[in-house]
This record gives structure tokens, sequence and C-alpha cells, in this order.
């Protein structure tokens, strides 16, 4: 069996497939291929990810409240219904400015 015929075609609510935690961060693979992935995350309020660096570029799509990412020192605000893209090898974080979900994509070819 290959890896797209064991997708499960669904319509889903994705701000319904992961809650908030309080004081925590809370994450939930969508999609996972050697190419690459697709995780939706929901931080509380003041919660984040340190700085660190990836080999792939990745896409953040907010799809509700708020965060700050910072890539290579420059903070960027991002708000529901808005996206940011994060290249390969450059340092970044991400800060929760309100309670916030985001759907990453990471492209691995």
């Amino acid at each position: 069996m290959t890896e797209a015929s064991q997708v499960k075609v669904q319509v889903s609510r994705l701000g319904d497939m992961v809650g908030y935690q309080a004081g925590a961060v809370v994450s939930r693979e969508i999609l996972g291929r050697k190419t690459g992935t697709v995780t939706l995350f929901a931080f509380d309020e003041e919660q984040g990810l340190s700085e660190h660096t990836a080999p792939y570029d990745a896409l953040v799509q907010v799809i509700d409240g708020a965060t700050e990412v910072t890539i290579s020192g420059v903070p960027y605000r991002v708000k529901e219904g808005e996206m940011i893209i994060m290249p390969a090898g450059q340092p970044h974080a991400l800060r929760a400015v309100t309670k916030f979900k985001m759907i990453l994509t990471m492209i691995r070819s």
C-alpha cells in the first residue's frame, strides 16, 4: 500500500482538532510523509518555541489568535488568517501574544 492510499478522506474543522491547555503547547500531526509534514498546534498565552533552526522551509498559518515569530532576530506579528514562511537554516522562535492555533507545514523536498 502506498502512502497516498493510506490517507482517509474527511472534512474537519481545524480549530476543533486540537484544544488549548493551560500553560502548554499542544500539537497534533495531521499528515506525515517523507517529503514533509502538516502539524496543528495550540499555544496557551505566553507559551512558545525557543529559538532553533530547521534544515527545511516551513510555512506557518495562524488560524486563531496571534503570535510573534522571530526570524534571524527580526520579530513579525502574525494573526488569524495570516501566514509567514520560515526559510531553511534561519534561526526562528515563536511566542504566543494571545492564545493561538497554527498549522505548520514543513517541506522536506
